[in-house]
């Protein structure tokens, strides 16, 4: 792609972003959720690939379809308030914004579009649409905490962590699985915003670093989990981090993806919601069985197609200069849980 329109891409792809974030009107709040959907789509189809093109044709449906809901709710609301500001909401303009939110993150059960968009398109492509295409839909649910009904809400959350945790145990694409790995962490956002936002925003931040450092060392040699095996002789120090790394995205207590769990526990608690609490904490018990079984098949199998030669089919490309960093956030920051709390 043309370097010129790959950066009015990256700047229209961020300013949109940004336009959804500081915006109090809600046709603002639309065009800046249309701007980004448009500003993703060639990156998508950029491999022009059957694979690519069907996860374009699915993003921009699934995305054009939960726009419209957010127009629909805010002419509503409009319609019975008088006036387009955010932060005035009715009860039926909540609950369509709610479910059209809930279809732009994938969160369950408007989520079968998620994991095929994600097999459709690069490891890069995937670690934007994971982490920085959640940011806007989440920015709106901030705007409108306020008038949320916290009941849906935790029941989304809950379904949102079970359904990603069963449905990612039968997978082998290293996308798919880290597909329904986003999905189990929106369950835990969901129940974080329905609590405490400044708690959400501690959890969003942990799940952004936590997956940036996973989604990167993939990007260039794994497509399945038997993949990732024949990476060891290449450099067994990164894949080493990298399973580590993958247990901090579970909630291994001594690891940073530990501290939102840890801290959306203890509020479920002193709410008293004991039982939903315990649910949520079984339900991450799946997404750390698949985790585990990517460190098992990759460090303690030798997969019968490794060999120890130098050369490799594949190419050899130089670590990212942000991958120290993020690995560092990933797995050392659990010491300052309470200085983070108190701070964001």
């Amino acid at each position: 792609m043309n370097p010129l329109i790959w950066l009015t891409l990256v700047i229209s792809l961020t300013t949109s972003t940004l336009i959804t974030m500081s915006s109090n009107h809600w046709l603002l709040a639309w065009i800046g959720l249309e701007l980004n959907t448009l500003s993703i789509l060639p990156m998508i189809i950029k491999t022009h690939h059957p694979r690519a093109t069907e996860a374009t044709t699915k993003y921009f449906l699934i995305q054009a379809t939960a726009a419209t809901m957010i127009l629909l709710a805010s002419i509503t609301n409009t319609w019975q308030t008088g006036q387009w500001a955010i932060s005035h909401m009715t009860p039926t303009s909540t609950l369509l914004t709610t479910m059209a939110i809930m279809l732009k993150l994938g969160a369950a059960p408007m989520h079968l579009w998620y994991p095929q968009a994600l097999q459709g398109v690069t490891m890069n492509t995937a670690l934007v649409i994971s982490t920085w295409q959640k940011i806007a839909p989440l920015t709106l649910l901030y705007l409108t905490h306020h008038s949320l009904n916290h009941t849906i809400l935790l029941t989304l959350g809950l379904t949102s962590a079970l359904v990603g945790g069963w449905a990612g145990l039968n997978q082998t694409q290293t996308r798919t699985i880290l597909a329904f790995s986003s999905i189990a962490h929106m369950g835990w956002l969901l129940t974080a915003i329905a609590l405490n936002p400044s708690l959400t925003t501690l959890t969003m931040m942990t799940y952004l670093f936590t997956t940036l450092a996973t989604f990167t060392p993939t990007a260039t040699t794994t497509k399945t989990i038997t993949d990732i095996g024949t990476t060891w002789p290449l450099s067994p120090p990164t894949l080493t981090i990298m399973m580590i790394m993958l247990m901090s995205l579970g909630g291994l207590p001594p690891l940073t993806g530990f501290m939102p769990k840890w801290l959306i526990l203890k509020e479920l608690s002193s709410t008293g919601l004991n039982p939903l609490a315990t649910a949520l904490l079984l339900a991450s018990l799946p997404s750390l069985f698949f985790y585990i079984r990517l460190a098992y098949l990759t460090m303690l199998t030798t997969p019968p197609t490794t060999t120890n030669t130098e050369h490799k089919w594949r190419f050899k490309l130089g670590p990212a200069p942000h991958i120290a960093p993020a690995i560092a956030t990933t797995t050392l920051m659990l010491p300052l849980t309470a200085t983070l709390y108190t701070t964001t």
